[in-house]
């Protein structure tokens, strides 16, 4: 039996609208995100009553996925919130697959090759970043540092502390040599164990470290230098 909760009987503070305009959305429990889009219940029972029961009976997973014929169905909903709950459902499929299809898929050393031409020919050095995820996509590239690397413009906070804030599962590193050869210098080996290691120990894991320059490129990963 539902208790009777409804919205405008709760204190101010304890409503789920108000309490997404305060906190964010991340802070709301699943039943508070469900009434928000059921909004209205029925006689003696509020939105939050009917969110609850229905999670009581399925898992998030499981009610999001049930079809409109038995959504309907559940005390409370009808054909039209169950419309509008799949409604809603379809759109964040469609917007994730959006996002999935847009992120390019690194999969070999030409793939981020291709993404540093910009940097072949500069004079001074650029310290790459390219963020990825699990599934091996482009996150971002983010420029970490220009000038002469040193440990100060290269620090590992510098580099993880975005692929932390993106949810990273690997970084790629790569950066130019304006003098036109891609051999790696003692700063560059110093600098590839020290974000090797970091990596290690925050769970994100360095693919390789790339030097492109006027006369060819060098792979830490494929010289056997991670």
């Amino acid at each position: 039996m539902l208790e009777n909760n409804l919205i405008r009987d709760m204190a101010i503070v304890e409503r789920p609208r108000e309490r997404l305009e305060k906190l964010g959305v991340e802070a709301l429990k699943d039943e508070e995100l469900l009434a928000l889009v059921i909004r209205t219940g029925y006689s003696g029972h509020g939105a939050v009553d009917i969110a609850r029961a229905a999670l009581a009976c399925y898992s998030l997973g499981q009610l999001l996925g049930l079809p409109l014929s038995q959504l309907q169905r559940l005390r409370g909903l009808g054909l039209s919130k169950a419309a509008s709950l799949m409604a809603g459902v379809e759109l964040a499929r469609r917007a994730q697959t959006e996002t999935h299809l847009s992120m390019p898929k690194i999969q070999t050393m030409q793939d981020i090759l291709a993404q540093t031409m910009d940097i072949r020919d500069k004079k001074k050095e650029y310290l790459l970043a390219f963020f990825l995820n699990a599934r091996q996509q482009l996150i971002t590239r983010e420029i970490i540092s220009i000038g002469t690397l040193t440990a100060s413009l290269a620090h590992p906070r510098e580099i993880f502390a975005p692929a932390i804030g993106k949810a990273a599962a690997g970084v790629i590193l790569a950066h130019n040599h304006p003098s036109g050869d891609p051999s790696p210098s003692d700063e560059d080996i110093r600098l590839t164990q020290r974000i090797r290691q970091a990596g290690h120990i925050l769970g994100i894991e360095l693919l390789d470290h790339l030097i492109v320059a006027e006369r060819g490129s060098y792979s830490f990963k494929t010289s056997g230098g991670l």
